[in-house]
């Protein structure tokens, strides 16, 4: 019996939380800033044009930083010089990243929310960033010993190499999201 309960329970629980969240969607699709964008001939192409240059930006530094991981650029520099260089410049570009990409999203949020590869975009972000997580909680700790090594323990390796994978793939994602959404 308290099991039942508690599925039940748990189910009301997640279903107002499903409400909430679609009416909270609702209203920043339904906002002016949204009908703004939606509706202006020249709004939205500058945002995505501001959304493509800083994603690009972004993948194009943690490629940087990913390729020193793997031991195939920068070999001659330690990896903390590296990412001192590049990764202020990656984290600017992914919080413009995320407003402009914020913008596009409530011009069009149901939308976008029923577009497979939206989706799989927001989980392969999320995905790369708990992969970013681990190494800095787990394999980080070991660099200091030896960041100035041309080749770097598997570790490192496998997480620079699982990092471009997952920025490939949003890149992939982002790109088809346009080439998938329902017209009008």
């Amino acid at each position: 019996v308290r099991h039942h309960l508690r599925r039940t329970l748990d189910r009301l629980y997640a279903d107002r939380l499903m409400l909430q969240l679609k009416d909270l969607i609702s209203y920043f699709e339904n906002s002016g800033l949204a009908d703004n964008i939606r509706e202006n001939d020249l709004l939205f192409p500058l945002i995505e044009s501001v959304h493509v240059l800083s994603i690009r930006l972004v993948v194009g530094s943690i490629l940087a930083v990913d390729l020193r991981l793997l031991g195939l650029a920068s070999i001659h520099q330690s990896v903390s010089r590296v990412t001192q260089g590049i990764l202020p410049l990656a984290w600017c570009a992914f919080v413009v990243a995320v407003a402009s990409g914020s913008l596009l999203f409530i011009s069009n949020a149901t939308k976008y929310l029923g577009n497979g590869y939206f989706v799989a975009k927001i989980f392969l972000i999320c995905a790369a960033g708990l992969n970013m997580a681990i190494f800095h909680g787990i394999s980080a700790k070991d660099l200091p010993r030896c960041e100035n090594e041309a080749r770097l323990p598997l570790p490192a390796r496998l997480a620079g190499g699982l990092s471009i994978l997952l920025w490939v793939a949003v890149v992939a994602c982002g790109r088809w999201i346009g080439f998938t959404m329902q017209a009008g």
